[in-house]
């Protein structure tokens, strides 16, 4: 058999660009099978990708991680890279790039204005994002679809336009599609979205990445990303009963917390990999981005073979059975930590509220609750979402309530349910299983986001109430699912939702606590058993896929002027050679200061592809040091407080230049390039903290800011908000040389402090051009 691996549902072939379309060189070519309902893709030869390991192998004469082998093979240049884990920049060649429509929208109005004809390498965008949660499945996609009418046309005739593969609304969302079409072990994927390393449970290097880093890659540039260095996580034992995979990443991030995994990647091994499926080795690798992880990776093994198979790809497994070597590590690997989990004494773990990184065995949430004033009483247990919602998650969430139903019981709280896709949907459909879980009072919602990422319509709590909810989601920072500061959301698994929500408060222990049936009799849930795999196998749905057409050129794209969606991109200002100086602070942030403090989600999302329009959140979140409020801060031109975007234009329009203070890990969660967008858009020109979250130091960086930690954390406490502050040394800037900067007080006193970055040459060069896209379209000329 030839050493060929399959891009299921993916990008048509014959679309131009000749050899420069697919910049893995020889590792491309065409070919026709049969697959499943979907028609011919390109194949990728693991022979390249062990050639170019090869040569890494005898350059760095060492045993290597299974991350390093897959990450090194897909390097530029394999002979010259300069490679040392946490330092040096990696210059790669993803394989295909996955965006959702929230993001795509940007990401395309950006490819757009490169000018470009065609995506250089096979790319995929899925509708998840927009489908607001109310009051049902049906009605809900019904309701998006009219809504956000516009912006569908938008990404839909974009995408045939420059050769990307379309999911409509409805599909599913975005990292359980590419489960159960792209990704392949071996594979490296970039997608924007940071739960994009849910690919990970099929052995694929699976990275989040900002719209403008997806854009590099969809025109044939090499991606950068430093190199990672590699968390280990040795697995021991068998899990059982009620603790399953999703319980290993809450006690992860209970122990790295939501900055431990901070350029690198976690790489699970051991005996221990054995005991979980495919799809829950996905979970754990989907919410390792909470712990801010560049992204995390199983080995290749059985369970991941048996779901290529039932998703049709046995071309796939027997050719990853040929290359396991590539595909697993190397013995004797060195990891730049080692964390050991023995499954076997794992319990079940709830997350929250607040952060998933406060992690409680959930024999002893009560108790928390009780001592911290946390609401016992559960309003809503919500299952689903990317991270927990494959056939093994909602049979094993059926198996507990049907058990509710055998003793005529119904859940306390509400309880809603969110297929992962399209075919997961169908499939528990047609399983029984959907009807289990309206039975014990579940409402199915779209195959969407929904709550998730705060698209729902909640009523049934005032704003400002507090309450509890429990989630098999991913993320709990504050307000993210209903935009209710006092909602306390807590993250565990779907089977310990259910069992929640059953019991309706968190005094609950399944291994140990009674409920009362309908009789009056006590009875005791039995760990649920659910099979990981559809014994009739999957049900595909209805087919939401469009292919982009071999021919675009009657294609057109139009934004309109007039649009209060969709705006046509201008460039950003180029660096004027100067330094920067007397800029005003905008806001000094005090304490966790999310994308989605920078960039609010919610009723946010429907401006996601209008930057001016969606510039009207930013920083609304985050709280001022100087007042301890949220969206009020002082224009120190006029001494009037405001919100925070209207105070940001107020000083643009005066010719002002600002910057941002923050703390430690600014800019975790998720990968909203709109976070970096809408600073730059409305005047700013640094962002000085403790620390980054990886994904938005870099967006920053591509968008022409500049992202500066101080040298000295302390220095934090220097900067006061009234301060006027200039960056010195922007003439010499290079790699590796801090910035000097200069605050000047209102007093007339001043400190003089130093700033250190990251920046590369390239990513210098960024910076001179006012963008990366900047940059880019300079280099075209």
């Amino acid at each position: 058999m030839a050493a060929r691996v399959l891009f299921v549902r993916g990008h048509q072939l014959g679309l131009g660009h000749g050899a420069r379309r697919y910049h893995l060189s020889a590792l491309c070519r065409r070919a026709k099978i049969a697959m499943s309902r979907f028609e011919p893709q390109e194949y990728i030869d693991y022979k390249l990708l062990q050639k170019n390991l090869d040569i890494i192998r005898k350059r760095l004469d060492k045993p290597l991680t299974l991350s390093e082998k897959i990450v090194y093979s897909h390097l530029d240049d394999p002979v010259n890279q300069e490679i040392e884990r946490g330092k040096t920049y990696l210059r790669l060649r993803p394989d295909r790039v996955a965006m959702q429509d929230a993001t795509a929208q940007m990401a395309m109005l950006q490819f757009i204005s490169s000018g470009l004809p065609r995506v250089a390498v096979p790319s995929t965008i899925h509708c998840d994002h927009l489908i607001e949660a109310q009051i049902g499945g049906d009605k809900d996609l019904a309701r998006a679809k009219e809504i956000n009418e516009e912006v569908y046309n938008f990404l839909a005739t974009a995408a045939a336009k420059y050769g990307v593969g379309f999911w409509k609304p409805g599909s599913g969302i975005i990292h359980q599609i590419v489960l159960e079409n792209y990704a392949y072990p071996g594979v490296l994927l970039i997608g924007t979205d940071s739960h994009t390393p849910n690919g990970g449970g099929l052995g694929g290097v699976c990275v989040g990445v900002g719209g403008a880093d997806a854009v590099d890659v969809m025109a044939g540039i090499p991606w950068e990303l430093k190199c990672p260095k590699v968390i280990g996580v040795k697995l021991t034992g068998h899990l059982s009963g009620w603790t399953s995979p999703k319980d290993v990443i809450l006690k992860v991030a209970g122990i790295l917390t939501v900055k431990g995994g901070t350029g690198a990647i976690v790489e699970y091994h051991g005996p221990g990999v054995e005991s979980m499926s495919c799809t829950g080795m996905g979970t754990i690798c989907n919410m390792g981005a909470e712990i801010g992880a560049t992204t995390s990776i199983f080995p290749y093994n059985p369970r991941m073979k048996a779901y290529l198979d039932k998703t049709s790809r046995e071309e796939i497994a027997a050719l990853a059975d040929n290359f396991q070597d590539l595909l697993v590590p190397d013995e004797g690997c060195e990891y730049d930590q080692l964390i050991e989990i023995n499954l076997s004494e794992l319990k079940p773990h709830i997350n929250g509220p607040f952060t998933p990184d406060l992690a409680h065995p959930v024999s002893e949430i009560g108790a928390a609750a009780e001592k911290n004033g946390w609401p016992l009483d559960i309003r809503v247990g919500l299952i689903g979402s990317c991270t927990n919602s494959s056939y093994e998650d909602m049979g094993r969430s059926a198996a507990v309530a049907q058990q509710a139903l055998d003793h005529g019981l119904k859940c306390k709280s509400q309880f809603t349910v969110t297929p992962g896709s399209e075919q997961i949907r169908a499939t528990i459909e047609r399983d029984g299983y959907a009807k289990i879980l309206r039975d014990v009072g579940g409402l199915v919602l779209a195959n969407a986001c929904g709550p998730c990422i705060g698209q729902w319509d909640r009523r049934d709590v005032k704003k400002g109430e507090k309450n509890t909810i429990v989630t098999s989601y991913n993320r709990n920072f504050t307000g993210r699912n209903d935009a209710n500061p006092a909602t306390h959301a807590f993250v565990t698994s779907p089977e310990i939702v259910t069992a929640f929500a059953l019991a309706g408060t968190l005094k609950f222990d399944p291994e140990r606590d009674t409920l009362v049936g309908a009789d009056g009799k006590k009875f005791k849930l039995n760990p649920p058993n659910a099979d990981e795999l559809p014994s009739k196998g999957f049900d595909p749905g209805e087919d939401t896929y469009q292919y982009p057409p071999k021919d675009s050129k009657g294609i057109s794209v139009i934004v309109s002027p007039e649009s209060n969606r969709l705006q046509l991109l201008e460039p950003f200002d180029r660096w004027n050679n100067e330094d920067l100086v007397n800029l005003r602070v905008l806001i000094k942030v005090k304490g966790k200061c999310t994308t989605d403090h920078i960039s609010a989600a919610g009723p946010w999302l429907k401006f996601r592809g209008h930057l001016d329009n969606i510039s009207n959140n930013l920083l609304i979140g985050a709280v001022n040091i100087e007042n301890n409020k949220v969206n009020e801060v002082k224009n120190y031109l006029t001494d009037q407080y405001g919100p925070v975007p209207e105070t940001a234009r107020a000083y643009k329009k005066q010719g002002v230049s600002w910057v941002v203070v923050g703390d430690e890990n600014y800019g975790e969660g998720s990968s909203r390039e709109h976070a970096a967008l809408e600073p730059r858009h409305l005047g700013g020109r640094a962002i000085i903290v403790k620390s980054f979250a990886r994904i938005h130091e870099t967006n920053l960086k591509k968008q022409g800011l500049l992202p500066l930690t101080f040298s000295d954390p302390a220095d934090y406490d220097k900067v006061q908000p009234d301060d006027q502050v200039s960056i010195i040394g922007l003439k010499e800037f290079a790699p590796g040389k801090p910035l000097t900067c200069i605050l000047k007080h209102k007093d007339g006193s001043q400190d003089k402090i130093m700033l250190n970055h990251t920046f590369n040459e390239g990513q210098i060069e960024w910076f001179q051009a006012g963008s990366a896209l900047n940059r880019m379209k300079e280099l075209q000329k």
